[in-house]
C-alpha cells in the first residue's frame, strides 16, 4: 500500500490545505511576535469548524481557497484521512498553546511553537506532511483508523 492510493477513499485537494497551513504558519508567527491569546482561540475555532463542520465554511479555508483561485493553482488530491489527522494533530497543538500561555510558561509555549511551524511549513514548501506519514504508517498496522471521522 502506497502513500498515493485511497486509503479511505476520499480525497481533498493538497494545494488548498498548504494554502491553509501558510495561513495558520502566519497567525501561529503572530501570536509569537504578539502574544495575543485571541489568535489562538481563533485557530482553535477554525479547526473545529474544519474537523467537526463544514470544512468549507472555515475562515482560513475561505482565504485558502480565494488565494488558490486568484493565482490558479491546480487541484492535486491526496487522501482526506490523512489531512485529518493532520487537523487534528494541529488542533492539539494549539490546544497547548492556548493551555501553555494561561500557565505562564512562554519557554514551553516557544517549544510547541516551533515544532507546530516546522511540521506546517515543511507542509507548505515541501509538500512533506509529517501527520500524513504517521497516518499512513498506523493505516498498515490498524487499517480501520479512522474509518469513522
Amino acid at each position: 500500500m502506497t502513500n498515493a492510493c485511497p486509503l479511505n477513499f476520499k480525497q481533498v485537494d493538497s494545494n488548498l490545505s498548504r494554502l491553509a497551513a501558510l495561513g495558520i504558519a502566519s497567525l501561529v508567527v503572530w501570536y509569537l511576535l504578539s502574544i495575543n491569546v485571541y489568535i489562538l482561540y481563533f485557530l482553535l475555532i477554525d479547526f473545529f469548524m474544519k474537523l467537526f463542520l463544514c470544512k468549507g465554511n472555515s475562515p482560513i479555508t475561505i482565504v485558502a481557497a480565494f488565494i488558490k483561485e486568484i493565482l490558479k493553482i491546480k487541484e492535486n488530491f491526496t487522501d482526506s484521512g490523512a489531512k485529518k489527522l493532520a487537523g487534528i494533530f494541529g488542533m492539539f497543538f494549539v490546544f497547548l498553546l492556548i493551555v501553555s500561555h494561561f500557565i505562564g510558561f512562554w519557554s514551553l509555549s516557544l517549544g510547541i511553537a516551533v515544532i507546530f511551524l516546522t511540521c506546517s511549513l515543511l507542509d507548505v514548501f515541501f509538500d512533506f506532511c509529517i501527520a500524513c506519514k504517521i497516518y499512513f504508517i498506523i493505516k498498515k498496522i490498524y487499517p480501520n483508523f479512522m474509518n469513522n471521522l
